[in-house]
Parts: C-alpha cells; structure tokens; sequence
C-alpha cells in the first residue's frame, strides 16, 4: 500500500520584525523624552490677556502662603540653587527666570521678592499667567 505526502502547510510569516519596529519606536520615544519633574506644591496662577508665552528653562514657584521653591529645593534656598543653576555659564547671559506665583500671593510678598531676585543675578523675570 503506498501513502501519499501529506500536504504542506503554507509558511506562517513571522512576527519578529513588528516587535523589533515596536521596541525600536519604544526605545526612541523614551530618549526623547523629557519627563518633567513634579510641581514642589499646587499653584494657581492669575489671569491675564496677555498673548505672550513663557520660556520655561527655570521656573521658580511662589506659593498663595509666600513659599519658594525651585526644582527640590523648597524655602529660602531656591533663590540661590535658581541662581547657582543659571550661572552655570561664564560666557552667556542668565537666561530669564520664569516666575509661577499663586493668584492669592498677597502683592507685598511678591514685591519683596524681586529685589532678592534681581541681588540674585536675574535681569529678566517673566511672570506665569492663565489665560482667562
């Protein structure tokens, strides 16, 4: 008695080069990314019409009870650690510090704190806003 070949089965294609594609595309968009770090405490900031947008390199926060911070340093240091931060470059000039007050920081506060900032180095200070 003699027995055929079974038939052949058509090749399956291979699903290793959609995952090389998917993990390339993963490793991309995680070196590219730029993970912002945490705000140090919730602030909201007041209203403007302005139509400008801030730079945001170096943000300092203000907060609505008068409390610095800047990056992980919070209190009185952040002046200093924004400062020794944007001095780090003999030969440019200090970049503008963006500065992200509450809308109910009482004026006094603020009013006190620029001077400090001006001591500090800083010639341009932008103040973050929300749109109405």
């Amino acid at each position: 008695m003699t027995f055929d070949e079974p038939p052949r089965r058509p090749q399956a294609e291979s699903i290793v080069p959609m995952i090389n594609v998917v993990f390339l595309l993963l490793i991309f968009f995680l070196m590219t990314a730029q993970i912002a770090p945490p705000e140090p405490f919730e602030v909201t900031p007041p209203e403007a019409e302005a139509e400008m947008q801030a730079t945001a390199e170096l943000v300092l926060h203000l907060s609505s009870k008068g409390e610095l911070a800047f990056r992980n340093t919070v209190g009185e240091g952040a002046v200093a650690a924004a400062s020794a931060e944007a001095g780090n470059c003999d030969e440019c000039d200090m970049p503008p510090l963006t500065l992200r007050a509450d809308a109910g920081v009482p004026a006094v506060r603020l009013a006190a704190l620029l001077p400090e900032l001006s001591a500090a180095g800083f010639s341009a200070i932008e103040l973050m806003t929300a749109a109405p």
